[in-house]
């Protein structure tokens, strides 16, 4: 009996707030089989390329994202929207924090989730000030 590998398509999701953002920094250097693009606040996940990647990947995908804040500005998004992948059977790897997603995590990597999400997202608040005050 043969044996079927499928291997999956790498699937990249960028997310820029603003049309003078570059958004080709995100996932530089990094390959990718279908891109996805936003130029979309990230204040909540109407998007339409988030909408558009969600329907697009398939099981044994891997969906690449620079870091969690450009999938979601808030935990409970953030943690739906990698759910509602791993669920289906697709991975998510944010380059930034070094974490993939698979499905199959352990209950440490769902916490390991919450925690980097809940230290990594509520940063974004104080970005808007950073560069006006000379911190960036």
């Amino acid at each position: 009996m043969q044996q079927c590998n499928l291997k999956g398509q790498r699937i990249g999701y960028i997310r820029v707030s603003s049309t003078d953002q570059n958004p080709d920094r995100q996932l530089e250097g990094v390959e990718t089989d279908k891109l996805f693009i936003d130029h979309a606040s990230g204040k909540d996940t109407q998007r339409p390329q988030l909408e558009a990647m969600l329907a697009y990947a398939r099981e044994g995908d891997v969906v690449v994202v620079h870091s969690m804040e450009r999938l979601a500005r808030n935990l409970d998004d953030l943690r739906r929207l990698v759910q509602q992948l791993t669920h289906r059977g697709i991975s998510i790897t944010f380059l930034k924090e070094s974490l993939t997603f698979t499905g199959s995590d352990s209950p440490m990597a769902q916490l390991l989730l919450s925690v980097m999400g809940d230290l990594e997202l509520p940063r974004l608040k104080t970005l808007p000030l950073s560069p006006k005050v000379g911190l960036l």
